[in-house]
């Protein structure tokens, strides 16, 4: 009797292990589209996307990197101490993005669509855009079409 008490209790510590295990993985894998609970926004007339900000080195560097997903109404912003050339590239980016680079008025001065992954050891080419920005968007792939966003288009910046 002792010795089935005592698997039953080896039994339930082992789940409960499994469990901590499970919401630790869990907590690593969706913290980072949480690291700033996404109140920050981006609006294109009626349409606004939750971001995440980059403003570090490490946040600025890693951007969008090793995601398997983003759901359509989220995105991230980048943002960058003062305008300048900010070329991006798509190194261990997982998912196609619209990339959208915006000056510190607001205004659309570069967009790159449907930029495709490059993954580890795969030549990538970094995107230039030729124009000074103060911001960069990074969306789902696809959606600047569906918005009708072209340079020139204002943005609403909430963060």
């Amino acid at each position: 009797m002792i010795k089935f008490v005592f698997k039953i209790l080896i039994f339930i510590a082992a789940l409960l292990c499994l469990a901590f295990l499970f919401f630790q993985i869990k907590g690593i894998l969706l913290a980072p589209s949480l690291e700033n609970d996404l109140q920050s926004k981006v609006c294109y007339k009626e349409t606004c996307f939750f971001v995440e900000l980059a403003k570090t080195k490490q946040e600025l560097e890693k951007g969008l990197m090793y995601r398997f997903s983003l759901p359509k109404d989220q995105g991230m912003l980048f943002v960058f101490g003062q305008e300048g050339i900010y070329p991006f590239w798509m190194r261990n980016t997982l998912i196609p993005l619209d990339i959208i680079w915006i000056n510190s008025l607001g205004e659309v001065v570069f967009i790159a669509e449907n930029s495709q992954p490059c993954l580890e050891g795969a030549e990538c080419l970094a995107i230039n855009p030729g124009a000074l920005a103060k911001y960069v968007l990074e969306i789902n792939a696809g959606i600047i079409e569906e918005l009708g966003i072209t340079p020139g288009s204002k943005l609403d910046l909430y963060y």
